[in-house]
């Protein structure tokens, strides 16, 4: 479960990015939703060998103006920051070698869904990452078997429309051309 713990510094209306970065860097992923910060529980084994295994595989297909990482914070403002699990950045965005980026350097946000995230990353993130513009967001089921929902934005409305569901390979045609079998992900190779 996600613990929220109350803001006792100096600002009255709750946590910011600058409390984040006056905390020390101690290994523990901290988000923050409207003032609030929460600190999730360590991700599971599987959780974080699914992370790994695609970051690899995005990385090693991805296209020189983009680039892959994985749990870097994105800071949506000043008191909306979340580390989605694998990210696709601008190539620029990597050149500034930074903890974090601003949503119009994210390409891609991907979160794997955790017992404890199934909420947030299922209707909290995608709706704050599509207000913020970033122009994909995938969502990645590991439970009964693994499932990867694709979406892209609707500049417009400024959500996010379905553009696939995948059981066997992800495959999309934005933002390059990706064909991923979800067993790369799942087994040795």
């Amino acid at each position: 479960m996600t613990a929220a713990m109350q803001h006792h510094g100096p600002a009255s209306d709750g946590w910011t990015t600058d409390d984040l970065d006056a905390l020390p860097e101690d290994g523990i992923r901290r988000e923050l939703l409207d003032g609030v910060l929460m600190v999730p529980p360590s991700p599971s084994d599987t959780h974080q060998l699914l992370a790994a295994l695609l970051t690899a595989s995005l990385h090693r297909a991805c296209p020189p103006q983009f680039a892959v990482t994985q749990a870097v914070d994105v800071r949506l403002s000043k008191q909306r920051s979340f580390s989605p699990d694998v990210l696709v950045i601008s190539a620029a965005a990597r050149q500034r070698d930074t903890h974090w980026f601003h949503p119009h350097e994210v390409v891609v946000a991907v979160e794997i869904v955790s017992p404890s995230s199934v909420a947030m990353d299922g209707v909290t993130k995608p709706a704050l990452y599509a207000a913020a513009g970033i122009p994909h967001y995938w969502r990645i089921e590991t439970k009964p078997d693994v499932v990867a929902y694709t979406y892209k934005i609707d500049p417009t409305a400024r959500v996010y429309r379905g553009t696939g569901t995948f059981t066997d390979v992800i495959d999309v045609g934005e933002p390059w051309s990706i064909k991923l079998p979800l067993s790369d992900l799942t087994t040795r190779g």
